[in-house]
């Protein structure tokens, strides 16, 4: 099947993780339903293998939770984004509508998701190998916060690698690098405020290792995700 058809193929994640403009740029052009539903299943797959590899450290019920959690945070950043996007894209000098802007930042997703999928067997390799949360009579806090921020090194990746990816697109649907170039920054920006604060309430991954799993915490919009990501690096560097 030709990769510009509209029916969605699994075939066609390579063309989207390749970045070829003239392909991408027919995608994003019309929405197609089809098309939609194989990026949210390539989101659910890959986001949830993910999650579901890192929360395994803390326990199996935290594992199923994530496999469900991670791809709602992505996909709630992705509509947030797409709003966002779509008003701020004229700014730049890239004239979308709302759904082309949806399209993209879906293309963009759909390559973090596929990219954090390909991590999860060698995230769950690493939490195989460390000390296990459980059955200590303290808490190995230093181990805690390394493994806190090796997700954040790995998903910063695969949102900048996604980003970047997708710049030809943009630049083939501007024609100006630096139309192109300040879009891929604005995306990055808005996927970072966006997404960490919605990762910090809904807790994908490992949860605190002092309290109950849980879907939800009570206590999930008190505080902040850089707040968290400044303590474990002080932790991990006074330890």
């Amino acid at each position: 099947m030709s990769a510009t058809k509209a029916n969605f193929t699994i075939r066609q994640v390579s063309v989207l993780l390749g970045g070829d403009p003239a392909a991408l740029k027919d995608w994003a052009a019309r929405w197609e339903k089809r098309r939609v539903l194989g990026y949210v299943a390539v989101i659910f797959t890959g986001a949830g293998l993910y999650g579901a590899a890192m929360g395994y450290w803390r326990s199996p019920v935290q594992a199923g939770y994530n496999l469900v959690k991670f791809p709602l945070v992505i996909l709630a950043t992705t509509l947030g984004n797409a709003l966002i996007n779509g008003m701020l894209a004229p700014l730049l000098g890239l004239n979308l509508g709302f759904r082309q802007s949806v399209m993209l930042v879906l293309m963009s997703f759909t390559i973090v998701a596929a990219i954090l999928g390909s991590f999860a067997p060698i995230v769950f390799f690493i939490v195989w190998n460390t000390p296990p949360l459980v059955g200590h009579v303290e808490v190995p806090w230093a181990t805690y916060n390394f493994v806190q921020l090796t997700q954040v090194v790995i998903i910063a990746f695969a949102g900048v690698a996604a980003n970047v990816r997708l710049f030809r697109l943009l630049r083939a649907l501007s024609g100006n690098d630096r139309v192109a170039r300040k879009i891929v920054f604005a995306w990055l920006v808005g996927n970072l405020f966006l997404g960490s604060q919605l990762c910090w309430i809904l807790r994908p991954f490992i949860g605190s290792p002092v309290l109950p799993v849980e879907f939800l915490r009570p206590t999930a919009f008190q505080g902040n995700f850089y707040e968290t990501v400044f303590h474990a690096i002080g932790h991990l560097l006074a330890s």
